[in-house]
């Protein structure tokens, strides 16, 4: 049985949709902008409204509470919004200096304001506050985008070792061919909201 299982997903200018992910995959997700990449992330992590059916390991999304689904399905948006005074009380109990330096990350970053992060340093922070969650799928929206080729291969090889130790499966949507190729199970190539060939 896939890990996730997507049967006739719609809403507004996305679908109908079907596929599936197996467990441990990484499968891309390409498209021109405006395709609708984001907005199936988003119906995947049940953050919007939408027909059809999601399921987790044969179990309905509809049937499990929004917040219990977002630990097992996590979304990382390519601009997370942060909350709060200082990035150290943002980060989970446990993080390590270690965490933070094998995605390049500054340690004296935890004292800093979150609205002096750059994109990159906040889209970073932001998948290590999801990995302690252990969710079972993981939602990427372009993790990549804002970050120098050192970072970006720290973070691919962070990812890879969670696949690998964990199962993690990752549904991760990227405009680098290059890393499609590097990384990809599968790809899905969406144009105006469907699935191409």
């Amino acid at each position: 049985m896939p890990l996730l299982e997507v049967r006739e997903l719609q809403r507004p200018a996305l679908g109908p949709l079907g596929f599936s992910v197996e467990r441990g995959a990484c499968v891309f997700v390409t498209g021109p902008s405006g395709a609708g990449k984001t907005l199936l992330l988003r119906a995947l992590a049940d953050l919007d409204p939408h027909d059809g059916e999601v399921l987790l390991d044969g179990e309905p999304q509809a049937s499990v509470p929004p917040a219990q689904w977002r630990r097992r399905v996590a979304y990382l948006p390519a601009e997370p919004v942060w909350w709060g005074t200082r990035v150290d009380e943002l980060l989970p109990p446990g993080l390590t200096d270690a965490d933070l330096d094998a995605l390049g990350l500054d340690p004296a970053l935890r004292a800093s304001a979150p609205e002096r992060l750059s994109s990159g340093e906040s889209q970073r922070l932001a998948l290590l506050r999801l990995l302690p969650l252990s969710p079972r799928l993981l939602l990427l929206d372009e993790p990549s985008a804002n970050l120098d080729a050192d970072n970006t291969a720290r973070l691919e090889a962070l990812l890879t070792r969670r696949r690998e130790a964990d199962g993690l499966s990752l549904l991760w949507v990227s405009h680098d061919d290059a890393q499609r190729r590097r990384l990809a199970d599968d790809t899905l190539r969406l144009a105006a909201g469907r699935l191409a060939p």
